[in-house]
């Protein structure tokens, strides 16, 4: 697996997303159990949309330093900004099915942030090793990118034709699979994840919801980690927009799950955007379509798709 970037710049990402993480966690603690609202999750969202698009900026400086070729920098800034404008608009799929879970379990807003918190770290350590053994699977075995590219393409199909559908967890295996598993209490105890009934030790509701948001993100990464590898080959850029996508989750979270209505055509979009990737990947040795073009179609997918659902909003649909 090879890549552009100098080693002090995997250093100085390192730091960043530590610092990141300890600033957060540290604002959290401060805060206690608090319901965002829409103000604070949108001032957070342009924190991590900023941070973002500076280190593209550090990113692009060390490729120019490093080479001493703009054109070469140019095109890794590109494709870092197209890896992560995937992996935000994939994640946006991902975040109605977090809003699906909260609501099943009833998890009051006061503890939602926490979960979320929580599963970003989980995250990050999980797309970590995703990431790593994909770059080295693609390094060793080629044909894997058309395996990729056509999972891609099945799994877009089967987002469109599941995108009118009303979601539910009363089937999903996995939950009935920790249910038999761990005993859970039916009421919550604050952020806990475990408390004490009749003597013994058992799961809260809480507990299961995090479960269910681990499983969740994996299983999205699955279908995101491919689809920025088809943009770029570089293991660091695939893991640097991964993760700066996720920093921004949470607040992400909460701001779109209040407009959530609003957007109701996006999946039909996410799902047009993962059979363009699909069948990127797969043209790959015949035909490479150039990252600017990759971006551009990415964008104007997703602005189309946006403008639609706003015009086509239902009545009941909230304006706040």
């Amino acid at each position: 697996m090879q890549t552009v970037a100098p080693l002090w710049l995997w250093a100085t990402f390192v730091g960043i997303v530590l610092v990141s993480l300890f600033i957060d966690f540290v604002v959290l603690k401060k805060q206690g159990a608090h319901e965002i609202g829409v103000k604070e999750a949108l001032n957070w969202s342009i924190i991590w949309i900023a941070l973002s698009f500076l280190f593209n900026g550090l990113f692009w400086w060390a490729v120019k330093d490093t080479t001493g070729s703009t054109e070469l920098a140019n095109t890794k800034s590109l494709e870092f900004l197209t890896g992560y404008l995937i992996e935000k608009s994939l994640a946006v799929d991902n975040i109605f099915v977090f809003l699906m879970v909260f609501t099943y379990f009833a998890v009051p807003p006061a503890f939602q942030k926490r979960v979320l918190m929580i599963g970003i770290i989980g995250a990050i350590v999980l797309r970590t090793i995703m990431i790593l053994v994909g770059g080295w699977l693609l390094a060793q075995f080629h044909w894997i990118l058309y395996v990729f590219g056509a999972f891609l393409i099945i799994t877009g199909i089967k987002m469109w034709w599941a995108a009118g559908q009303e979601p539910s967890l009363d089937d999903n295996p996995a939950l009935k699979l920790l249910r038999k598993v761990l005993p859970v209490s039916r009421n919550f105890d604050g952020e806990k994840f475990f408390t004490v009934e009749n003597g013994k030790k058992i799961a809260t509701p809480l507990f299961m919801v995090i479960c269910l948001v681990a499983l969740t993100d994996v299983i999205f990464a699955v279908d995101s980690i491919p689809a920025i590898f088809a943009i770029t080959s570089d293991p660091f850029i695939v893991l640097t927009s991964n993760v700066f996508a996720i920093l921004g989750l949470r607040a992400m979270y909460f701001l779109l799950a209040a407009v959530a209505n609003k957007f109701h055509l996006l999946n039909y979009g996410l799902a047009v955007i993962l059979v363009f990737i699909g069948t990127k990947m797969c043209l790959i040795d015949i035909y490479k379509i150039p990252v600017g073009v990759s971006l551009g179609v990415v964008v104007g997918i997703l602005a189309l798709t946006m403008l639609l659902s706003v015009r086509s909003a239902p009545a009941d649909a909230p304006r706040g």
